[in-house]
């Protein structure tokens, strides 16, 4: 089925949809295509509406949800243009006149009587809105299909999206109703809005928006801005902070006339837009100026909390070393005492000490690590431990400690092991009567 549908472009489509496809690097031919197909195949007005979607402005075929732009049209000051019908000349143009005249008056007063009638009968379904961007689409394609491409640059968008551009960018809106069964529509639309004069103006100074009354998107906006006669014009701009109508023009104007008039509305309205630019470069320059000391006062602020969390992890860093340290003191004094305790329990354990003439016993004499002296007999028989337990028992003895003797030099095992799970006794580990052994600190190690 797709492949039918590519055949069934032409060879101009076909190139505008890969030209559209390069400009906006869409990879979906698909929705290259739909996009061009909602634009009526004009690739400048959907690149345009691309980059407004890319920019963050709302595309032309996904309205906002917004309330719409409440127009201005009750100001006094509104410029007002209207042309009238040239009257007839000569006796063969009055009569003519005369003549068709009761067929006109008729005319017109049945076709009233129809409409009113009608609309008690069936309610006039240009009241309901239900697709104001396809109504412009339609209008576009019927406009360049009866009056050729050559026109001024239709705004392709609702026309609540052209008041909210116009006011966005502070620029003149202007706004025409197309009359399609008014007897001058087709020659202003040939002669008038193709003049090249014309699209100059409307393209360089303005944004123009039109739709067929016909359609419900401009008979709504015909209802709004209340127009007498076709073809019809109103030029809209942000004034006093509200969009507002400055000129109305209707009639069958040519085109040199339409430039003068429209050049005269905006030449006697352009102070408002220039006001308007001012107050908004300041309100943008107050904003910007505000910002930036939001913004000053947000960094201060985070210096002053990013200081007060430094000083407060600075006190509860101290508060947590003084804890450690208080700690560290308390588990040394935890230490100490048990070791003091220790100490006093291994004193009350130690067997009494041997009589000087007793055969079996040796006197040991110990050199201390701070070369103090520690005599002492013990008996033969007794286990090395004992030998450890007395010098751990004493109050100048390291906390720990290994006994060495010298000939042979060789550390007594007087703790159990691995090689001695049972310490050997006095007389196993070798020793004389009379014996000098020293004590080494390990409190280090």
């Amino acid at each position: 089925m797709a492949a039918s549908e590519e055949r069934e472009l032409s060879a101009e489509q076909t190139e505008k949809l890969l030209q559209f496809q390069d400009l906006t690097g869409i990879e979906s031919m698909d929705q290259c295509r739909h996009t061009l197909e909602q634009h009526n195949w004009n690739i400048e007005a959907a690149v345009q509406d691309r980059l407004n979607e890319q920019e963050g402005v709302p595309s032309v075929f996904n309205p906002p949800p917004s309330r719409p732009l409440q127009v201005n049209t009750a100001d006094h000051r509104i410029y007002s243009y209207v042309v009238s019908r040239p009257q007839p000349r000569g006796l063969l143009g009055w009569g003519y006149y005369l003549i068709m005249l009761p067929f006109r008056f008729t005319y017109y007063t049945l076709l009233d009587i129809f409409r009113f009638a009608l609309r008690f009968i069936r309610p006039d379904p240009r009241s309901r809105v239900t697709d104001p961007v396809g109504d412009i689409v339609s209008f576009i394609h019927m406009f360049e299909e009866k009056y050729g491409r050559t026109h001024p640059v239709f705004y392709q968008g609702t026309y609540s999206q052209a008041l909210n551009d116009a006011k966005r960018e502070l620029r003149f809106l202007l706004v025409y109703l197309h009359g399609d069964d008014h007897q001058d529509t087709d020659e202003f639309c040939r002669n008038t809005l193709s003049a090249p004069e014309v699209i100059t103006l409307i393209n360089t100074r303005m944004l123009f928006w039109a739709c067929s009354t016909n359609k419900p998107e401009g008979y709504r906006v015909s209802q709004a801005l209340r127009e007498n006669t076709y073809p019809f014009l109103a030029m809209i701009m942000l004034k006093d902070r509200r969009m507002t109508v400055v000129g109305r023009l209707e009639g069958l104007i040519q085109p040199d006339d339409l430039i003068n008039q429209l050049t005269f509305v905006m030449d006697a309205n352009q102070t408002y837009l220039v006001s308007e630019r001012l107050e908004r470069e300041e309100r943008n320059q107050t904003q910007v100026l505000r910002q930036q000391q939001d913004e000053a006062y947000l960094a201060s602020l985070r210096a002053d909390q990013e200081k007060e969390r430094k000083k407060k992890e600075e006190r509860e860093r101290k508060k947590r070393k003084e804890e450690e340290v208080q700690q560290q003191k308390l588990a040394e004094e935890r230490r100490r005492r048990t070791l003091q305790e220790e100490k006093e329990r291994r004193s009350e354990c130690l067997p009494p000490e041997p009589h000087p003439d007793d055969p079996e016993s040796v006197k040991i004499i110990f050199k201390m690590p701070n070369d103090s002296r520690v005599e002492r007999r013990f008996h033969f028989t007794q286990s090395l431990t004992v030998i450890h337990d007395f010098l751990f028992s004493l109050k100048e003895s390291p906390e720990k400690f290994q006994i060495e003797a010298n000939f042979p030099r060789r550390v007594l095992p007087c703790l159990p092991s691995e090689e001695w799970p049972n310490p050997p006794t006095l007389q196993e580990a070798g020793l004389s009567h009379t014996e000098v052994l020293f004590v080494q600190d390990l409190t280090d190690d």
